[in-house]
């Protein structure tokens, strides 16, 4: 991004510092005469003057001017080199995704690339932002959150045959902060909690926090599987969390047939359902809802829009019963007090910007394709999906025999291309033979060569074992 003048005024002024220009207790030029040199206005250099105090290098004297309070040290680097033995754990592919430079490629990540986004809608939504009332700028929001944005979540999911209260919506700060709340109010360490195996890696990180009991039903390509949930229900489980439509690794859909089942099994043993909705906006057709089938006695419908449109501007939702969204407002005052107002503001804008809409769709068509292109690129290495989803962005796949999830995500970190390893999806025993990829995040040959390297050296240590 290009620097404004005002940035550049500071920068001069740090330069002149840092080459002993202007020493410490140096007088710097007055307001007009460093504008008259920079040819620049006066208000510029003021801001300039202004954020040099703030930082605490300039002082300012009244009647007397600006000083240099101290010389610029040199920034130092405190960035820790990755860790390549790390075990592989349900934050393992959090951390180094987050942790990557900009030229490490991230297929085992879970959002689409930076320059996938709808960078010019949030820059639209900032500046319409910037224009609202005082109260979104500086004040704390009401209790259920953004008015507006619930209003808009309630349209989008009469799309869905839900017809919702604006009461029954809880505005948070992100879907992770969503679980984190319904766990603190419904759950106590110790409870017994059932899961998808295989699950979101983040899922189990949150169960492990909170110290709960974790029981894990094989998910089939139609959901969870029915006999086995069913008798999972003896250990008299509170909640059940899933993922509901595009299921997380895997991409499958769950048949309305199974959702029937469940949403009838959590009626009879009175556990909750939390369907995380994430994923809803990356459909091409509306799979069922629980919550769709059942209403909300049983079921907690959570959800964000980091996927789709940004990861920066944090913001996420919570439905239920009025009952329950008030005892999640109770808690979320006493923990948070508030979310941020602004950034709903700022969400707001954005969705209802004409733009969306039609970014969701050239969206869809591009992720379509690439589906297409990386389940053929990696057929070419033995690697093989799961099931083939029919929409999101994730393949959940087979690999090869005699290669371990582990061995292959620690080598190919090694050439810069962080993977998922199936090991953090799932305890199963062989888990270790699967692989979670991030189709928009494999556009880059590189993946693929990297891959294919790695499994290359990895195939000829197991032959190496064999001759020994």
């Amino acid at each position: 991004m290009a620097k404004t003048k005002i940035t550049y005024t500071v920068q001069f002024i740090q330069d002149q510092i840092s080459n002993k220009s202007l020493i410490v207790g140096a007088r710097l030029p007055s307001v007009r005469q460093l504008a008259t040199q920079l040819n620049y206005s006066i208000s510029t250099v003021v801001e300039a003057y202004a954020r040099l105090v703030a930082e605490g290098i300039l002082e300012s004297r009244k009647g007397s001017g600006y000083y240099v309070l101290g010389k610029i040290e040199p920034t130092l680097n405190t960035e820790t080199p990755i860790q390549y033995q790390r075990e592989i754990d349900p934050l393992w592919i959090s951390r180094q995704s987050l942790e990557a430079n900009k030229d490490t490629l991230k297929p085992g990540c879970g959002w689409l690339p930076s320059h996938w986004m709808p960078e010019q809608t949030i820059r639209k939504a900032l500046k319409q932002a910037a224009k609202s009332e005082r109260i979104f700028l500086t004040d704390y929001s009401k209790p259920n959150g953004h008015n507006e944005l619930r209003q808009y979540i309630a349209r989008k999911k009469e799309l869905y045959n839900l017809k919702i209260n604006l009461n029954q919506i809880l505005i948070t700060d992100s879907a992770t902060q969503s679980i984190d709340l319904i766990f603190r109010n419904v759950l106590k360490a110790g409870d017994v909690i059932l899961i998808d195996d295989p699950c979101y890696f983040n899922f189990r990180a949150l169960i492990q926090a909170h110290g709960l009991k974790a029981v894990a039903i094989p998910f089939t390509e139609h959901g969870p599987d029915l006999a086995i949930f069913e008798q999972a229900l003896n250990l008299q489980p509170k909640i059940y969390l899933t993922n509901s439509a595009i299921h997380n690794p895997t991409g499958a859909i769950v048949s309305l047939q199974t959702i029937y089942q469940i949403s009838k099994l959590a009626e009879k043993f009175n556990f909750l359902i939390i369907e995380d909705d994430i994923f809803a906006d990356f459909e091409t057709t509306s799979a069922p809802r629980y919550a769709a089938l059942t209403g909300f006695k049983q079921v907690i419908q959570i959800g964000s829009f980091t996927k789709t449109l940004s990861a920066a501007v944090r913001c996420g939702y919570i439905i239920s019963e009025v009952q329950r969204i008030d005892a999640l407002i109770d808690l979320r005052i006493a923990t948070n007090f508030s979310h941020s107002h602004l950034n709903a503001e700022i969400i707001y804008q954005a969705l209802i910007d004409s733009s969306y809409p039609k970014y969701l769709d050239g969206l869809k068509k591009h992720l379509l394709k690439t589906m297409n292109d990386t389940i053929r690129k990696l057929a070419e290495l033995e690697i093989h999906p799961w099931i083939i989803p029919t929409a999101g962005i994730f393949l959940w796949c087979k690999l090869p025999d005699g290669i371990h999830a582990t061995d292959l995500s620690k080598l190919c970190l090694k050439y810069d291309v962080i993977l998922a390893p199936g090991n953090s999806f799932s305890q199963a025993e062989n888990a270790g033979q699967f692989m979670r990829f991030n189709v928009a995040q494999c556009i880059d040959q590189k993946v693929f060569d990297v891959l294919a390297l790695a499994l290359s050296a990895l195939k000829n240590i197991e032959i190496g074992k064999e001759d020994d």
